[in-house]
């Protein structure tokens, strides 16, 4: 009993101890919770952590491990129970019922001018809500196509580039002459089919959402939003040139197929291409290049990673000092490389390091300057739409079980319901 008792007070102490705050020899900690997962992102992500301690002693940062498949949840209960951490790691589009739920801090009178000027104002979109700012946008990846350069070669048919990037008809006639018998010319996963599609709908000029005088939003399908969905439709349906079996897919499901010569392009997030220089076969050809461009150019949405502040830090000027720190351009140059992805600073993507030819990094920087704010940023209700009517919708309309009509009325008919819900 004795031992359990020392056990439980021992368990106590440490659990006072990882609490934000401040120590009762002065030394303030703060919590940072972060999502970096692969092992050259969390490397990156606890150096800085550790330089930062090394050099503050009086404010002491502890990293803590979350995870982006519970993120969500988690930071709700957190919050509802006065536990979040104090600096936190997410991605700006679920910051939306957070900020205006009064859970995270307003950043506008806490942030340094240089990092406010570092970052674009296309990007400080994505994390203003009503007049505040309630995260730091400062990772971002475009979709890309990751394609078998050996197929391509051989096939003659047009390498597009950022400077003259296929148009959607024409990529989905090259995708048709690439097909041939158990080959697809493109492998799209749309297991998650909504961020895709609205994402690269930019490009065609989609908009999908729009605001009305009174601030409310409604959905609109119209011409510019269909370019993509259309296009993907009739690659599975009539001409065979996309494979039906990864509609159902995550991105990295598909890279078997990629690496076995079934497909000779996915659609894919920028990142990925970490997991297939670790997993392709030696002497694989691949190389990155632009999602197809249509009315909008190059234009496609994002929702970069984000840290914010918790309301209830008790101490957001050093928590914002860390920011500031962890955010200089050389530290944000680690962390996008760490991660495969994109800086949102702009002294950050001058770096060579994001200018090589080598594993389609000077394609990616190439396309940052096109990266919009990804239209369903500060649409609330945006996460029962997108799961309750958006998503079953597209993947019945991607499987040929429904048409486009019925796909139009269940995105606006039911989803303007959805909406409505969240704006009286």
């Amino acid at each position: 009993m004795r031992t359990r008792l020392l056990a439980l007070a021992v368990l106590l102490l440490l659990a006072g101890c990882s609490s934000g705050g401040t120590r009762d020899d002065g030394r303030i900690t703060l919590r940072f919770q972060s999502l970096a997962w692969q092992e050259e992102s969390v490397e990156a992500n606890q150096r800085l952590v550790k330089e930062w301690n090394a050099s503050h002693p009086d404010v002491r940062v502890e990293y803590v491990q979350g995870s982006w498949d519970s993120v969500h949840d988690q930071l709700l209960t957190a919050f509802e129970g006065g536990e979040a951490p104090d600096i936190i790691h997410d991605a700006s589009d679920d910051l939306a019922d957070f900020a205006y739920g009064g859970y995270l801090a307003d950043l506008s009178g806490l942030l340094p001018a240089r990092l406010k000027a570092d970052i674009p104002q296309r990007s400080w979109q994505t994390t203003t809500f009503g007049d505040g700012v309630y995260g730091v946008p400062f990772l971002q990846e475009p979709r890309v196509l990751i394609a078998n350069a050996t197929w391509l070669r051989k096939s003659g048919v047009r390498i597009p580039t950022p400077g003259k990037p296929w148009s959607w008809a024409e990529f989905r006639r090259i995708t048709e002459r690439l097909s041939g018998p158990g080959k697809y010319g493109v492998a799209w996963p749309l297991k998650e089919p909504v961020s895709a599609t609205l994402n690269l709908s930019l490009s065609a000029g989609g908009q999908l959402f729009h605001r009305g005088p009174d601030g409310k939003v409604t959905v609109r399908f119209q011409a510019g939003d269909q370019v993509v969905p259309r296009t993907v439709h009739d690659q599975a349906n009539t001409d065979r040139s996309a494979s039906p079996t990864t509609l159902g897919s995550g991105g990295s499901d598909t890279l078997p197929g990629f690496f076995a010569g079934r497909y000779a392009m996915v659609p894919l997030g920028f990142s990925y291409r970490q997991q297939i220089v670790q997993q392709a076969p030696k002497g694989f050809d691949w190389q990155v290049l632009p999602a197809p461009a249509g009315a909008g150019g190059l234009t496609q949405g994002v929702s970069p990673q984000t840290l914010s502040i918790a309301e209830d830090c008790p101490h957001k000027k050093e928590a914002a000092e860390f920011l500031d720190f962890f955010l200089r351009p050389p530290n944000m140059v680690r962390l996008a490389l760490g991660d495969w992805m994109l800086p949102t600073g702009n002294e950050a993507l001058k770096d060579p390091a994001l200018h090589r030819t080598k594993d389609g990094w000077a394609t990616g920087t190439a396309l940052a300057g096109h990266l919009s704010p990804a239209p369903a940023q500060s649409v609330r209700g945006y996460p029962e739409w997108k799961d309750k009517v958006a998503t079953p919708a597209l993947q019945e309309y991607y499987s040929g079980a429904i048409g486009i009509a019925e796909l139009r009325r269940r995105l606006e008919e039911d989803g303007n319901l959805v909406l409505a819900r969240y704006q009286r």
